[in-house]
């Protein structure tokens, strides 16, 4: 389909001016001044007095554009440039371009509306009580660009600190001329726009001294997932062409948009990134910009405070609800911004519509899986992934733009980083792998509009992936993407999730890995049975609690180095811990929102603790710790109750700062009732008390002794999750890590059943909420079946086998 943009009537005065100030334009005047210049103007309008700060600055008009190449006479010569046209040979692609681009070059704006980008300059300079030489960007600004389902990300060109008329005129010619770049001939010819119905506005803006602070790139959707409750923001030092362009790897921070909408800061997931370089002005050099180096001590630190990420995150909230007003339906968004080092404002530079995630289906649920091989996997380079996807094919490593021509189609592009000139061959990749950039760089926006799966920022890509070297490239692992060696084999599912039947008995998912959440959160189910907090530790904090409490008596120096490491961003080596606990436990709680997300509090048994970085120090020497001090017992423990606390601060920030008070903590392998009430004391210690700010406390149900004293168990909690692994061991007598009885481990053994069956009978008598988390119910459909018979509330299962329960469910209850 070929999209034509049809030139608008010449009636008003509006549609004949050569110049249009942003403030008088508006999101419906995108066939006036292109899609960026109307954003900027629609902000400006609406916006600001809800606080967006948007600099000034004006728009030359596509009226002017289309003035210019008709008293040139340079429509026909262009028209009898592109007749032979051929896009997918590099060579003929780039010869048109090039010609294009020097015939507009080459010809002389007319006197009149030279005139008129002078006088508007001089006027935004006088705004700005500067004579004659404010600093300004320069920005292309398409009449087909960011529009709902075509980004034209960086298809045009943008100039930074352009100061005096004569540069202003000439980076508006050359803006011009950009409308001809070879990535922007490509991208035109593949989303079907006709090159001479689309016509050039260009944006003139008041720099914002981000050369002396930070700038970024946010989205108010998840880029990975489609996930839209959470707001991405990332941040480097300098100008935000770096961020753009994928030429630095940006900090990352995920912010939770209802409940930041409460008022509350629930700030998801903060994640350092090397951030090496910055763009800065060059002062009394040959350019208008160059790059620098960072100093480590700023490397090593987050790029923005707490406050200013709220902000931000506040501001994406704003402008996408405005825009989805506008529009009629759910409008995502995709945003520049930048912080301003002189006035310490923050200031939005760009707002276009977010272009892939917010045009998928949200009725069928793509998933794919690696396959099983008989040698284990040879892992080569690893990055941040883009898209969910899966591909493969032969390597070829180019670190050139000049020679992709040596590209064949299928290939895997191996580059130091994909910025929009790769564009003509990324369309023609089974995948994309790149040294350098993050997950909002150019290149990971055009990899997703096209259906490309992307691993950016892996660092040494180009040299640990030769050319002619078979890979497959997997974006389907969680948040960090994978590059094997050989063609390794993969399946793709897809679910129809149209119709599916509803349920009395509440279907509830096992999540361990908070870097899957969003993900999995659009699998339809009731919310979370089991969230493992042992994941989070044993992945994302690595080190023992009292290792972090007690570190300056830490006897082993490998350790305290490898502590020190870890914690490095923290001068209180405990807060390390409650960070990433509340993290993992805030993203997992937020993906479910406002669903229940049960929370099963530490449960390592001694030798695992152990296991932790500095552990050993801390851990006896158990004979058999599978029934040892773990659980609850720890808790309360004069030698854990601080490690204990740690776990409670965590809990405490994540359902009072951020707001999720959907979480349920409950609490693993607890004895007796009189040892559950020792732990919820010890729980109020720290303003966590069951029953305010509508707080729940569950327990598990493993050990025989909760099944026969469940009706006392019911005064101290609020509801029960049937722990079958446990309970099936204890009830037979058997260690379930010990092969040799191995084979008599089964929960459908009838006098497990029978525990299980008069435990749901037991909770229901005192009105408690009962489910079971355990392996059996995603293991055996007639386990499921048996559950669903004895009444249970809720089933909590692996993820994999959500829908087919839900259906067997759905037939079983009639």
């Amino acid at each position: 389909m070929v999209h034509t943009i049809t030139a608008p009537t010449l009636q008003t005065a509006k549609e004949k001016a050569f110049i249009l100030w942003f403030d008088a334009v508006g999101i419906d005047d995108i066939p006036l001044v292109g899609g960026k210049n109307a954003s900027l103007g629609e902000m400006i309008q609406q916006l600001t007095p809800q606080g967006v700060n948007v600099p000034a600055g004006f728009a030359t008009t596509a009226y002017a554009y289309r003035y210019f190449v008709q008293q040139a006479g340079l429509d026909a010569q262009l028209r009898q440039l592109f007749a032979d046209l051929e896009v997918e040979d590099v060579a003929n692609l780039r010869q048109r371009g090039r010609q294009a681009r020097s015939l507009i070059l080459n010809t002389p704006f007319p006197a009149d509306l030279q005139a008129e980008i002078e006088k508007a300059y001089l006027a935004l300079c006088d705004r700005y009580h500067r004579p004659s030489d404010i600093d300004v960007a320069v920005r292309s600004s398409a009449t087909a660009e960011d529009l709902p389902d075509a980004s034209f990300a960086g298809q045009q060109e943008t100039y930074l600190n352009v100061h005096g008329v004569k540069a202003v005129l000439d980076a508006c010619h050359r803006c011009f001329a950009s409308l001809f770049t070879d990535r922007a001939i490509s991208y035109r010819t593949l989303k079907g726009f006709d090159h001479f119905t689309v016509a050039l506005s260009v944006g003139v803006q008041k720099m914002v001294r981000s050369d002396l602070a930070t700038s970024g790139v946010m989205f108010s959707i998840d880029t990975e997932t489609g996930f839209k409750n959470a707001a991405l923001i990332t941040a480097a030092y300098g100008l935000g062409e770096n961020v753009v362009q994928g030429a630095v790897n940006p900090d990352e921070y995920f912010v939770f948009k209802p409940t930041l909408k409460q008022g509350y800061r629930p700030i998801l997931e903060k994640r350092l990134g090397s951030k090496e370089i910055k763009m800065i002005y060059d002062v009394g050099g040959s350019k208008l910009t160059k790059n620098v180096s960072v100093p480590p001590s700023d490397r090593d630190r987050y790029a923005l405070s707490d406050d200013d990420i709220l902000t931000l995150a506040r501001w994406a909230c704003v402008i996408e609800d405005h825009y989805s007003a506008v529009r009629g339906l759910d409008t995502p968004m995709d945003i520049e911004w930048a912080k301003d080092g002189e006035s310490g404002e923050l200031f939005i530079v760009q707002a276009r519509p977010e272009t892939v995630q917010s045009q998928k289906s949200a009725q069928i649920l793509k998933t794919y899986h690696l396959g099983a091989t008989s040698e284990p996997l040879k892992l080569l380079a690893t990055g941040r992934a883009v898209g969910e996807m899966i591909g493969q094919g032969q390597a070829r490593v180019i670190l050139d733009v000049h020679n992709i021509g040596q590209f064949q189609p299928g290939e895997v592009l191996v580059t130091n980083k994909t910025d929009p000139d790769w564009e003509p061959i990324m369309k023609k990749a089974a995948a994309i792998v790149t040294n350098q950039g993050g997950r909002t760089c150019h290149a990971a926006i055009i990899a997703r509009e096209m259906g490309i799966p992307a691993i950016v920022g892996c660092g040494e890509a180009t040299r640990s992936l030769p050319t002619g070297q078979a890979v497959t490239v997997s974006c389907a692992e969680g948040e960090a993407g994978h590059v094997y060696a050989g063609l390794v084999p993969f399946t793709v599912e897809e679910t129809q999730l149209e119709n599916l039947p509803p349920t009395r008995t509440q279907i509830l998912m096992n999540v361990g890995n908070p870097e899957e959440a969003f993900g999995l959160a659009a699998i339809p189910c009731d919310g979370v049975g089991l969230a493992r907090l042992e994941f989070i530790i044993a992945n994302h904090i690595k080190t023992h609690p009292l290792a972090l409490l007690h570190f300056d008596q830490l006897n082993d120096p490998a350790v305290k180095q490898a502590i020190d490491r870890l914690t490095a961003l923290y001068d209180h080596k405990p807060d390390f811990f409650v960070d990433r606990l509340a993290f993992g436990m805030g993203m997992i709680a937020a993906a479910f929102y406002p669903k229940p997300v049960v929370v099963r509090l530490s449960d390592f048994k001694s030798n695992e603790y152990a296991n932790l970085l500095g552990g050993r120090q801390f851990e006896p020497n158990e004979e058999n710790p599978m029934i040892g001090w773990r659980g609850a017992s720890r808790y309360y423990d004069p030698q854990y109750r601080a490690a204990f606390g740690l776990e409670c601060q965590a809990l405490k920030r994540v359902r009072n700062q951020m707001g999720l008070t959907n979480v349920i903590p409950m609490i693993p392998f607890c004895r007796t009732p009189e040892e559950g009430r020792r732990v919820l004391a010890e729980m109020a210690q720290h303003d966590l008390r069951r029953g305010e700010n509508g707080l729940q406390v569950y327990v598990m149900c493993e050990i025989p002794n909760n099944v026969i004293l469940a009706d006392q168990f019911s005064q101290v909690f609020d509801g029960f999750s049937i722990g079958s692994n446990d309970l099936t061991q204890l009830t037979l007598g058997l260690d379930r890590d010990s092969a040799l009885v191995a084979h008599l481990f089964d929960e459908r053994n009838e006098g497990v059943k029978a525990m299980i069956a008069n435990v749901i009978a037991k909770a229901q008598q005192n009105q408690r909420k009962i489910g079971i988390c355990g392996q059996a119910p995603s293991d055996y459909p007639e386990f499921a079946q048996f559950l669903v018979e004895q009444g249970i509330d809720s089933i909590s299962l692996n993820p994999d086998s959500v829908l087919k329960t839900r259906l067997m469910v759905a037939e079983v209850e009639g």
